[in-house]
């Protein structure tokens, strides 16, 4: 299963036909530049560069950064992950003793489409420590006057409706091996033996390295894996050399940078959310307008503040969407964990429906197993608002620019759009 197949079990919200199209036919073709807050530049503890790559994935390179320079890859930190297939702009900050001479070597480096431009010094960045991100996305292969008209057409629609489902985008999944998710929640039940059997066996037929996937989920043989598995599949084979020494797949899980094995988790809750916000769209449910029950949270200067919220009763209800109306909330759903605060009402309802069909509970979550993958939960605003949207035609196709805040994915403003999954 690719991800378009994956995605189109969610709904759309916008009833009209879409433009069609492609994107990311070339890296320029999706740009992606980071904004950081400038409170970061105050401090004098680390380097600050910005990072432009292509064709990337954000780990990978701050791995080959660290590897060239010298240092510890754990003493590179960055806000966001960014799209592997994509031209991206983010900041990464390097803190680490000598930092004068670790600076020379950084300068210096000559990486093939990785540029590092030294900004500064500031503060260790961690994940989530962005404000969001600007885009500019080209579709091609797209008749431009006609689907410019359909274009406006199509957010029309969605004005009236609020904006745009705010969806994980696919990169919480995979592209090709649409599996992020099934892992999760294998880890989630305990399940590491079956959690390491999927992400390193399961295969689609059309990548590098499927051949050695397909013979290690038949044969299990840990010794003729790591024969055959490419070099490139670095996490695949620091796992099975874990195995190998300790015969525990749940240490095998536990060797990966965290960054890269809380994924598994984050995406599970993603795909939770997704099926939470599709059961709303389905059920003719409004997304910008709050139900008896549902959970709201703040929002100031254009931007969601989702620890602050709070749940509508009939008494706050015309105060509630009033707040709405004006931009200063939005309606909520569910990351689910083990803290997580469930709505009542309809909403209520959705939420614990789909936590019965998964057959999970919000105390698995609490990962006493492997209590580094713990996830006390949260809530995410229903729609995204794109600020600064504008759009044009040119002779290949259409070209889209607009900013996000962080956690909100491009594709899934352009999905709406394009209608391709």
């Amino acid at each position: 299963m690719d991800y378009k197949e994956f995605f189109a079990q969610f709904k759309y919200l916008s009833p009209l036909a879409g433009i069609g199209g492609r994107i990311k036919s070339r890296p320029e073709d999706f740009v992606v530049k980071e904004v950081i807050p400038k409170a970061v530049h105050r401090g004098n503890k680390c380097l600050i560069y910005i990072m432009k790559k292509r064709n990337w994935e954000t780990m990978a390179a701050i791995k080959e950064i660290a590897k060239r320079s010298g240092i510890d890859y754990r003493a590179i930190g960055f806000a966001g992950t960014k799209d592997r297939h994509a031209v991206t702009y983010q900041y990464i900050s390097i803190c680490t003793e000598n930092l004068e001479e670790v600076k020379e070597r950084v300068d210096t480096l000559d990486i093939q489409d990785i540029s590092l431009k030294f900004v500064g010094f500031g503060k260790p960045l961690k994940l989530g420590m962005l404000l969001g991100n600007h885009f500019q996305i080209i579709v091609r292969d797209v008749d431009p006057i006609k689907e410019l008209n359909r274009t406006r057409e199509i957010l029309k629609e969605l004005k009236s409706k609020g904006g745009f489902p705010n969806y994980f985008g696919y990169q919480r999944f995979g592209e090709r091996r649409v599996i992020n998710h099934e892992v999760g929640k294998l880890l989630l039940k305990g399940n590491f033996e079956e959690a390491a059997l999927k992400f390193l066996g399961e295969y689609t037929g059309g990548m590098m390295g499927d051949e050695a996937r397909k013979n290690f989920l038949e044969t299990k043989n840990v010794e003729k894996a790591l024969e055959e598995f490419p070099n490139f599949l670095r996490y695949e084979r620091a796992m099975l050399y874990k195995y190998r020494e300790t015969k525990s797949w749940k240490k095998a899980f536990a060797v990966l940078p965290r960054p890269i094995v809380r994924i598994f988790i984050h995406s599970y809750q993603s795909y939770l959310f997704n099926k939470v916000l599709s059961r709303r769209i389905e059920e003719e449910l409004p997304l910008n307008e709050a139900l008896v029950g549902d959970i709201v949270c703040q929002v100031k200067k254009g931007f969601p503040l989702r620890s602050k919220t709070f749940k509508v009763t009939k008494k706050s209800l015309g105060f509630v969407n009033e707040k709405i109306r004006r931009g200063e909330a939005m309606v909520t759903g569910p990351i689910f964990g083990f803290a997580s605060r469930l709505a009542e009402g309809q909403m209520g309802r959705i939420e614990r429906e789909i936590l019965e069909e998964e057959g999970i509970s919000m105390d698995e979550f609490k990962m006493k197993q492997l209590s580094i993958l713990a996830e006390a939960g949260g809530r995410r605003e229903l729609l995204i608002r794109p600020r600064g949207f504008k759009y044009r035609a040119f002779e290949q196709g259409l070209i889209f620019r607009f900013f996000l805040p962080k956690g909100v994915y491009a594709t899934s403003v352009m999905r709406e759009i394009m209608k391709d999954h």
